[in-house]
């Protein structure tokens, strides 16, 4: 079994930074892929950044630029570094990830992390 734990939420004002982070523990399991997800209060939950093993990232239009999804040296831990921070990414933050990049790039991912709330004050 594997757990992923999620750390480095937190407030800010804007235009401040946040690393968010994934850790996978338990069994050997190898981070090859990473989908970061964020949802705020009443809207739908929204696809902020992925990276793939090989292909690299992509990121939404509201955050390129701004943030940056990587892999620690570890491969079983990932992080999304998150600068300029505005008010509106105020959100919980999701990491799902994936050891199979082919399964990734489909969209399916292994585990979920618990979520980490950001909230960015003006």
């Amino acid at each position: 079994q594997v757990q992923l734990v999620e750390s480095g939420g937190g407030a800010v004002q804007a235009g401040g930074s946040l690393r968010l982070s994934c850790a996978a523990s338990g069994r050997r399991f190898n981070i090859n892929a990473v989908a970061w997800y964020r949802q705020a209060p009443g809207k739908q939950r929204e696809l902020v950044a992925t990276w793939i093993s090989d292909l690299g990232a992509h990121y939404a239009d509201s955050v390129r630029g701004r943030f940056t999804a990587s892999r620690d040296g570890a491969k079983n831990t990932v992080s999304l570094q998150m600068i300029s921070l505005k008010p509106e990414d105020t959100a919980v933050y999701y990491c799902a990830v994936a050891q199979d990049t082919v399964l990734a790039s489909a969209g399916e991912y292994d585990y979920w992390g618990q979520g980490t709330q950001v909230t960015v004050s003006s």
